[in-house]
């Protein structure tokens, strides 16, 4: 009522100041009450108050009818906007069509890119009418800037779905002044404007007022810039002229900041504006805000979002206040201010804040502050910021509105959704639903996130979809589903619910894209959601975005796009890959290469594998073996369950036999469990690459996994050895048992049960859980045989009543998961009865197989069966009604199993604790049966097997079986009340048997002391008689405390000697298996016993040794056992509990030990031993040496097995403890010898010397005796070099011939140095080809030779193999008639010779090129570029330069006769050379090896004067003495010569016969032909001849990465090279690799047929055959696989296994390719094979196709080559009498004539020709017929 009074006064005097707090104090308090209620609570009135009243309700009345009369204070809300309402905004983002502008109360309006202006709107038309216009278009965001304050009207209010409205705004002057006309315009009024078209001088704007001109000069912009058309402004009128049509205006800041709409402008209510600044005085001070009135008498009001901050609390009436207008509403005059200081002078341009990052935040412990009924409530944060909530946001959508909850509430939980930049505040909410949704911004949405949302509408170019209430998002069509839908509007409609994968979120704009392809949406493989994700070899589901003839664009998530080339798209060829694939197929990729930097991605088909995909599904899961999750149950399968484990969303399968124990409960259990049903409790049990992760939930199973000892690979398992496992599969000669960790071993069909089994079909059934017993190791084929026999077996001996619950429990579990699906009738009538319950029954029909079915009342809906068995003695009439009592339920079936028996219905007797009693078997399943005990009416359940490994036996589990039970509990609790029994004797047999073998052992004590008497004396153990009669073990190690070494410590007992001993533990049986007396197995062990003194004294004692007590090195003292011959290890026992191995190896010191290795040591015997290395804590085994040493270091010497002998590079030794050594030819000896390896063969046993450890465990080990035995080796033959500087000059020393190429010979000193023989040093002949000293000498030949000298800073070593030198025979024989090299004077003498004879050349051809040769200006010579661009003519006196040095320097002492020869024949070369370049230019630049390109023509002299180090002496200080002083002309002609030279140089330089000698040359060549392969073979076969094979890889991989993709055959000749060396030089592991990578980027089928000739080249026959039969398979519709394997089978002389071949071709190519492929196997016949074959082949082919005359052709040349005149002629005669043209006839007369000219006589000529003309003569008259 308060409020009522203030906004609607009574009239009378003026309130006092201080009523204003009293009305707002009553006001709050009944804000919210309801009035209707204060109506009927008011009291009675007397008539002339209720008059009173009505007069003053009839004033309010009256004054309300005025027009702008604000009596209440409200926010702005939607609902009262109309189109037309001016207000103040404010923007927030521009985008490309669309401004957000924010106006007041937190309302959004949206601005159009066509609500700018006229003009802007016309250049947009103008630009999309013509796309030439050259009219540029100036982008909104240069027109408006976020935090600029706009004047805009509402333009319309259009509803959108879902009840939402649709705001948008104009700022267009025409709209916004449109109450504004000329006359009403005054100098000093502030109005908005645009920019209209741009002057000389200034801007026309568009100020909305038709006839009128607004004029901007530019010296009047606030802005130094220049100004856009539409570009948005405020603007003062400065002055108008002619009646308000010229206007002039400015932008002057601070005059528009001082403009005040005052009277004297003549402001209207009707032409008030938003965005004036007015002064007025508060007229009424209201708790909602004030009401003021400004120009004189208009009236506005100010609500609580707009009162100054700092003076909310200080207005009083009449106080003058400077407002701004916010928003004016036409039709009622309705003006709102704002007195908040931000919109006031000095601002209200610009604001400075226009966006929170706050946004989305979700604040906790806020406090209301102020609440308003009609707009909202006030909040204050716990940083001192305030919030605004809107009314309707203080509630839930479907709740009412109750504030006074809200106020009792001290403290709230808001959520920030936006921010209001005109208030200055931020929005916030207090609903539930949106301040728990993860999803409230577009930010909060991640690339690849699962999210659902519902259809909002259907477009053309796809699907909206609305995700919350503040995110929307769009599905592309081609997204819609895997396929391409042609109508997608038949399968989605609005409203449905969609579940949608985030391909791509753009934050800024609000653009959320989505995917509703299956495959993405469910794919589990790793997301690229960047180019950094792709990394290589991953594999991830993409989408095709573009199909080419290249190949196939993929794209992934966000921009992430990949090229898969065409190659990469299958692994056959695709000539067509729009064929294959469509644009939107999903499809998965792995990653080949990938660039993050430059985002370029390579991506491959082909390459992806199940088995990769697999491995990339659960790459993100930590497997580990053993480990404990839960599962949610993806999809179904025939086999098992597809799960996804839970949190780590990896896929997984449950095999349907892994979700139990009980067979009967596994199928029951798969059909219960459904799509997204979560299982607990499941384990880790194997991860294969194909099969990905597998979990099992056999309780079994997962309580064997919990314990980390259990055997997890090979080696660690153990003769009798007990492990539980699962039956993998039944064959018909036994079982195959799975155990964890990969193992799996064969039970046979006489180890599977205790009885005899002729069938093992029926034993066992697949996945059942079993116990298993190792009982053989087969180490060298890593297989091992099991034994099931019960009687063998102690683990799981005790478990038959935990399996019993257990059992029980899984099909409680399935009632209940089958009950809770749904709540059908049936379900809920069986699951209110159970085992045992009674009800009343009506018999109904007998079936075929004697069963009775019955009805229920309880169980009307239910199936109730009594079987013939439950009927006997009862009477089944129809309609007669019975007691029954419930057997069975089935709740997947809907079946109940009862009895009508009397002897089951009568009442229960008490049950009493052990009692024992005889029971019958009413009902039986596989793992389970129901019995009756005797006569007291009780019914229960038995487990049908007191061993997980017994088999059921038909007869007695049968129903009616009888068998003896004692009573365990009367009323089990985990029985649900039933009693627990168990079998009486079941097991009689057995339990007699493990008695005699462990008699009493139970009641042992650990650490009992007793008196044993001595049974038996082995070697390693002593068997004792115990008191009780059963017997002991002592081991050797137990008997004497520290034994000497070479004792036998059971030799010191006697049989029948009684000894005291102490009880310590026991050991298995049959397995020796140490085991500890608490161990629960102890029952069925051998009791150990020990008679060590410290042992018998000290009951505390450790009674055993644990694997942490054993260190490598550590001294231990063993007892051998035996030794395995195969393993060639010998056995120790070392502990009771631990035992140990030891290699051969490590048991000699001399080869000759190995012979009789058993010999060595005795079993029992004392030994000291030092421990390599110790296994896992579960096998307790020891890896010991006899040998003293324990590892492998430098300076050691030990014995080693010759495990391959590499021929002329040395031995591969197989080293002790694991290790590998390589010896080197040059180390195997002290002596060398021509064939130093020809002693070793594999397996031999040697000693060897440690040199150097070069990787993990490898080393460089030394055979020689000097090494070994280094005091008695102090002469050495052939000593041993280690570095360089054991080399010095004039020493003499013998090596192995390495390699011979162009730079001499090189000679292999030791393993590390090499030296270098000059063909000068190598014989006194002179060769003028090196091949000749590489034909006499062979690779690897031992030489002896001499130091010349040795450099150490480089390690080269000169050698020489002269005669000389040596004191050897020369390398080459005089049987070659080579002369002799030239020496000492006779070579000075010679080289005299030829410098005269070259000058008196030089002279002769200068005189030549005066008359030829134009003349040259020395100027141009010295012009030359400096590098590297020189000349022809420099290139030309180079290469002479270099040639004599070659001829001079490397072969001095060559005779004149060789010397005149050789420059005759190069200078006839270099003429033809020059003359041919002159014709034709050559495709590449092909340069001699070693040509010097840095040359230059300026730095090159004069011939004679060039500086030759191998000139004579004499010569030389002829030159030099005698200086002569050149004329003009000689230096003329000197120049001239140098020219020719140059000329000559470059005519060689073109000759592309010459291969180039140097990396430098090569690398040159290279760059002008980079695409060349044969440069690049050239190449590597230069590196190839210096034995330098690495270096030729290395150039191998460049030329794949420089040639040009488009070169694929140069490519493929790389490819070819490199399968040639790697099969030459590498593995066959190398080669392996090499020939992948060509299959890939290559085509197949070529790099198939290479490697195959690479094969049967180099006589790798069994690798080429199986490569042929590959090819065979793979390219079976290619001809030419054929073919080829062809050719090689017949080459090979397997003719049959070709013809089977032809056969299977004909099969696989089409009919048209049979003719000609026969015929081509004909032709391989006649040259490799059987003659008599090709011409049967021949012949039957041509009698089918008589008319091919090619074939009679290639026939003919066949027999020819091949066959007999006799065969030939016959040929002959058939084919000139077939019916063909005459004009072929004729061609065969021609050609048998012939052949009778070549190869017959007279006789035969003239017969042919006689044959011509009888078949002319016949044709002849055919015609004329």
């Amino acid at each position: 009522m308060a409020s009522m009074e203030e906004d609607f006064p009574r009239g009378g005097a003026e309130k006092k100041t201080t009523e204003p707090k009293r009305v707002k104090t009553h006001d709050v308090d009944n804000l919210f009450e309801n009035r209707e209620t204060a109506v009927k609570k008011k009291k009675k009135r007397n008539v002339e108050q209720d008059e009173e009243e009505k007069t003053k309700k009839l004033k309010v009345d009256v004054e309300n009818l005025k027009l702008n009369s604000a009596t209440t204070v409200e926010i702005l809300h939607l609902r009262n906007l109309n189109i037309g309402t001016l207000m103040l905004g404010c923007v927030k983002e521009v985008s490309e069509f669309e401004v957000v502008v924010g106006l007041p109360s937190g309302l959004v309006g949206y601005l159009p890119i066509y609500n700018i202006c006229d003009s802007y709107t016309n250049m947009l038309n103008n630009r999309l009418d013509s796309e030439d216009s050259l009219e540029a278009v100036v982008p909104l965001s240069e027109l408006l800037t976020p935090g600029m304050l706009v004047r805009c009207v509402v333009s319309s209010l259009d509803s959108a779905k879902e009840g939402n409205v649709s705001l948008k705004v104009s700022i267009n002057p025409k709209e916004v002044n449109k109450v504004l006309s000329s006359g009403t315009l005054k100098p000093g009024m502030t109005l908005s404007g645009c920019v209209e078209s741009v002057e000389d001088h200034g801007y026309l704007v568009d100020i909305g007022i038709s006839g009128t001109k607004a004029f901007l000069p530019k010296k009047s912009t606030a802005s130094k810039q220049d100004l856009n058309v539409g570009q948005y402004m405020s603007i003062l009128i400065e002055e108008v002229k002619n009646d308000g049509r010229v206007v002039r205006l400015t932008q002057n800041p601070q005059a528009l900041a001082k403009a005040v709409a005052t009277i004297q402008h003549g402001w209207t209510l009707d032409a008030i504006l938003p965005g004036l600044l007015i002064r007025g005085r508060v007229k009424r001070v209201t708790p909602h805000g004030l009401i003021v009135t400004y120009l004189s008498s208009f009236t506005g009001v100010v609500n609580f979002l707009h009162l100054d901050d700092d003076k909310a609390s200080t207005y009083s009436q009449g106080q003058e206040v400077l407002a701004r207008v916010l928003h004016v509403e036409p039709s009622t005059r309705h003006v709102s201010l704002s007195l908040r200081s931000h919109l006031l002078p000095p601002g209200g341009g610009v604001l400075d804040k226009y966006f929170s990052e706050r946004l989305g935040e979700v604040v906790q412990g806020c406090k209301m502050t102020d609440l308003h009924y009609h707009s909202g409530a006030l909040m204050k944060m716990p940083d001192g910021t305030t919030a605004f909530v809107h009314k309707n946001l203080m509630k839930e959508p479907n709740e009412e509105f109750n504030p006074n909850r809200l106020l009792s509430q001290p403290e709230h939980t808001l959520r920030i959704i936006d921010y209001s930049p005109v208030e200055q505040i931020h929005l916030a909410t207090l609903r539930r639903s949106t301040i728990e949704t993860t999803l409230f911004r577009y930010q909060d949405v991640k690339v690849g996130q699962i999210v659902e949302g519902k259809i909002t509408g259907l477009q053309q170019h796809g699907v909206n979809v609305r995700i919350t209430d503040h995110i929307r998002g769009m599905i592309p069509r081609t997204h819609l589903a895997d396929v391409v839908l042609h109508n997608p509007e038949k399968r989605f409609f609005e409203g449905l619910k969609v579940k949608c994968r985030v391909l791509s979120v753009d934050a800024q704009n609000k653009r959320l894209i989505l995917t509703k392809k299956k495959a993405l949406v469910e794919s589990t493989l790793p997301l690229f959601q960047s180019y950094s994700d792709a990394r290589v070899g991953c594999i991830s589901h993409g989408f095709i975005v573009c199909v080419k003839k290249f190949g196939c664009i993929v794209r992934f998530y966000e921009d992430v796009k990949g090229l898969v080339p065409v190659t990469e798209l299958s692994t056959e060829l695709v000539d067509n890959p729009e064929s294959l694939f469509f644009v939107g197929q999903v499809v998965q990729a792995k990653v080949l290469n990938c660039d993050p930097e430059n985002k370029k991605l390579c991506l491959s088909f082909k390459a992806v594998s199940e088995g990769d995909i697999k491995e990339a599904q659960t790459e993100k899961f930590d497997f580990v073996s053993g480990k404990t999750v839960s599962a949610r149950v993806c999809r179904k399968v025939v086999d098992g369950l597809e799960v996804s484990i839970v949190p780590e969303e990896v896929p997984a399968f449950i095999p349907t036999m892994h979700l139990s124990d009980h067979v009967s409960n596994c199928i029951p259990l798969w059909t219960a469990l459904e799509e997204g049903d979560t299982i607990s409790n499941i384990m880790c049990l194997s991860k294969t690459k194909k099969k990905g992760i597998t979990l099992t939930k056999k309780p079994l199973l997962k309580f064997y996994m919990e314990d980390d000892n259990i055997p997890q690979q090979f080696s660690e398992l153990q003769v009798g050895m007990q492990m539980i496992g699962w039956v993998k599969n039944i064959m018909p000669y036994g079982v195959f048992v799975s155990f964890p960790h990969g193992l799996f071993g064969l039970a046979p069909k006489d180890a599977m049960a205790d009885q005899f089994i002729t069938n093992t079909s029926g034993i066992f059934e697949i996945g059942q859980t079993v116990v298993a017993k190792v009982t053989n190791l087969d180490e060298e084929k890593q297989r091992f045989l099991v034994s099931l026999k019960v009687s063998e077996l102690s683990l799981l001996e005790e478990g038959s009543r935990a399996r019993l619950f257990q059992g029980l429990k899984d099909r409680k579990d399935i009632f209940e998961m089958v009950t809770s699906r749904g709540e059908s009738d049936v379900l809920q009538q069986l699951s209110a009865v159970s085992l045992g319950d009674k009800i009343k029954m009506t018999v109904g029909d007998t079936r075929e197989d004697g069963s009775v079915t019955l009805s229920s009342d309880r169980l009307s809906k239910a199936t109730v069966l009594a079987s013939k068995f439950h009927t006997e003695g009862v009477n089944v009439t129809p309609g007669c009604k019975l007691s029954a009592v419930i057997l069975h339920v089935d709740p997947l079936k809907s079946e109940v199993h009862v009895s009508l028996l009397p002897k089951l219905i009568k009442k229960k007797k008490l049950l009493t604790k052990d009692s024992k009693l005889s029971a019958t078997i009413q009902y039986t399943d596989k793992d389970f049966a129901v019995i009756s005990l005797g006569d007291t009416g009780h019914l229960t359940f038995i487990p049908l097997r007191a061993h997980v490994n017994n088999i059921l036996d038909s007869k007695k589990c049968s129903v009616g079986s009888c068998l003896n039970v004692v009573v365990e509990d009367p009323s089990s609790e985990e029985l649900g009340g039933l009693p627990l029994v168990a079998y009486q004797n079941s097991n009689a047999k057995h339990d007699e048997t493990k008695s005699k073998s462990s008699g009493r052992s139970n009641d042992l004590i650990l650490g009992e002391v007793m008196t044993v008497t001595v049974k038996k004396v082995k070697p390693t153990s002593v068997l004792v008689a115990l008191p009780s009669g059963t017997t002991g073990n002592i081991h050797v190690s137990e008997i004497e405390e520290s034994p000497a070494v070479g004792s036998f410590p059971t030799a010191s007992l006697k049989i029948g000697t009684e000894v005291e001993a102490r009880v310590i533990g026991g050991h298995t049986v049959r397995g020796n298996k140490f085991l500890p007396i608490s161990h629960p197995n102890f029952g069925v062990s051998l009791t150990e016993l020990s008679l060590l003194p410290r042992k018998l004294k000290d009951a505390d004692e450790q009674s055993v040794d644990t694997m942490k007590k054993y260190t490598p090195g550590d001294d231990v003292l063993c007892y051998p056992s035996k030794y395995d011959e195969k393993t060639q290890t010998l056995e120790v026992h070392v502990k009771p509990n631990v035992i140990g191995t030891v290699e051969l190896l490590a048991m000699i010191t001399k080869p000759g030990q190995a012979k009789h290795p058993k010999n060595l040591f005795k079993p029992g015997q004392t030994v000291s031993a030092k421990v390599v290395s110790t296994g896992s804590i579960k096998s307790f085994q020891l890896s010991l040496s006899l040998t003293g040493m324990y590892k492998l270091e430098q300076g050691l010497v030990t014995m080693a097995t010759v495990w391959k002998v590499t021929p002329f590079l040395g031995l591969l030794l197989k080293l002790p403890f694991g290790n590998w050594g390589f010896a080197s030819v040059m180390d195997v000896s002290d002596a060398y010898a021509d064939n130093p390896l020809e002693p070793y063969k594999r397996g031999q046993l040697v000693r060897c010397y440690i040199t150097e450890e070069t990787k993990n465990k490898k080393f460089k080990v030394s055979l020689r005796p000097s090494r070994l035995h280094k005091d008695q080796h102090k002469n050495v033959a052939d000593p041993e070099i280690q570095s360089i500087s054991d080399l010095k000059e004039g020493q003499i020393i013998k090596g192995y011939v390495k390699s011979i190429n162009d730079k001499g010979v090189f000679v292999r000193l030791s393993r590390v140095i090499a030296g270098r023989v000059e063909f000068q040093h190598a014989t006194k002949y002179f060769m003028d080809d090196p091949k000749v000293l590489s034909k006499h000498i062979t690779l690897n030949a031992l030489v002896t030779a001499k130091v010349l000298s040795v450099k150490a800073e480089n390690s080269h070593v000169n050698l020489s193999l002269l005669s000389e030198d040596t004191g050897k025979p020369d390398l080459l024989p005089e049987s070659l008639d080579l002369k002799l090299r030239l020496k000492g004077e006779k070579k000075a003498k010679h080289d005299k010779m030829v410098a005269k004879r070259r000058r008196a050349l030089s002279e002769s051809k200068q005189q030549e090129n005066e008359k030829h040769e134009p003349k040259i200006k020395r100027k141009k010579v010295e012009a030359c570029p400096v590098k590297g661009e020189c000349t022809g003519e420099t290139k030309t006196l180079k290469e002479k330069k270099k040639k004599k040095t070659k001829t001079e320097d490397s072969d001095s002492g060559v005779d004149v006769f060789f010397r005149e020869k050789e420059e005759t024949t190069s200078n006839k070369k270099s003429d033809q050379v020059k003359g041919k370049h002159e014709k034709t230019e050559p495709k590449r630049l092909q340069v001699t090896l070693g040509f010097p390109w840095e040359s230059t023509l300026c730095s090159l002299t004069p011939f004679a004067a060039v500086d030759d180090t191998h000139e004579s002496s004499e010569d030389e200080q002829e030159v030099k003495s005698k200086p002569v002083k050149k004329s003009r002309k000689e230096l003329k002609q000197e120049q001239q010569n140098a020219e020719q030279q140059l000329s000559k140089l470059e005519a060689e330089l073109m000759d592309t016969s010459v291969r180039p000698d140097s990396t430098t040359a090569f690398e040159r060549l290279l760059l002008s032909s980079p695409d060349s392969s044969l440069l690049w073979l050239q190449y590597m076969a230069f590196h190839l001849q210096a034995t330098e094979i690495e270096q030729a890889r290395v150039v191998a991989e460049r030329a794949l990465k420089t040639i040009s993709f488009r070169e694929e055959q140069e490519k493929l000749n790389v490819w070819v090279a490199m399968l040639n060396l790697e099969n030459m030089y590498g593995t066959q592991e190398s080669l392996q690799k090499i020939f992948e990578r060509a299959t890939q980027y290559c085509e197949p089928l070529p790099v198939y047929q290479k490697l195959a000739e690479i094969y049967a080249k180099s006589d790798k026959i069994k690798e080429a055959e199986s490569l042929y039969k590959n090819m065979v398979k793979r390219f079976r519709h290619e001809q030419a696989v054929y073919l080829s394997y062809g050719t090689f089978l017949l080459r090979q002389r397997q003719s049959d296994a070709a013809n089977a071949l032809l056969q299977r071709a004909l099969q696989s190519l089409s009919n048209k390719e049979h003719v000609d492929l026969i015929a081509k196997f004909a032709r391989l016949e006649f040259q490799y094979g059987n003659t008599e074959r090709a011409k049967s082949m021949f012949d039957k082919v041509l009698s089918t196709y008589p008319k091919r005359t090619d074939l009679w052709s290639v026939f003919i040349d066949l027999l020819v080559k091949h066959g007999s005149q006799k065969e030939v002629r016959e040929i002959f005669d058939r084919v000139i009498h077939l019916s063909v043209s005459v004009k072929k006839i004729k061609f065969f007369f021609k050609r048998y004539l012939e052949y009778e000219k070549t190869n017959g006589t007279p006789e035969t000529i003239q017969a042919v020709k006689q044959k011509a003309i009888e078949y002319v003569e016949s044709k002849g008259a055919e015609a004329a017929s």
